[in-house]
């Protein structure tokens, strides 16, 4: 099992990547360069990573509970885990080049882009921010319980 170091670890990075990504996209040109595009395409790994790896470690427990609220705490983050995941996916059709062999990023609106960004980041970093002061407390609670 991760350790909630290295989930804290992840978010952070997660969330240092939002913010230079974010800074970097607002120049037109910064969204055409190698540098940009392999941080955006590292940024999208690393979140589908991390879902995947709360998704493994963290609901068992939860899902175990008598509690019904608590399973539905699980169930929430795990609908949550899915919609991020189209999310993810849905962007990555819209604005990544995955017919070339660069990773590159398509952008004809660039105001377009910035919106969709914003919008893909905020809702990663509520995930996260939920995940920190509800999921992984909860997941702690109940082990020390045991």
């Amino acid at each position: 099992m991760t350790t909630y170091e290295e989930l804290h670890e992840q978010n952070h990075r997660i969330t240092e990547l939002s913010n230079v990504l974010r800074y970097l996209f607002e120049d037109r040109s910064m969204c055409d360069t190698g540098s940009c595009c392999d941080l955006f395409y590292r940024y999208m790994e690393l979140v589908k990573e991390h879902i995947d790896v709360v998704d493994r470690d963290m609901y068992s427990d939860l899902l175990k509970s008598p509690d019904k609220n608590i399973n539905n705490v699980a169930k929430n983050f795990m609908s949550g885990s899915i919609e991020v995941k189209k999310i993810l996916k849905d962007f990555t059709k819209q604005w990544c080049d995955a017919k070339s062999k660069k990773k590159s990023l398509k952008i004809n609106s660039h105001e377009q882009f910035l919106d969709d960004t914003d919008e893909l980041f905020n809702i990663v970093l509520d995930r996260i921010q939920d995940e920190t002061e509800h999921l992984y407390p909860l997941v702690r609670s109940l082990v020390h319980r045991h």
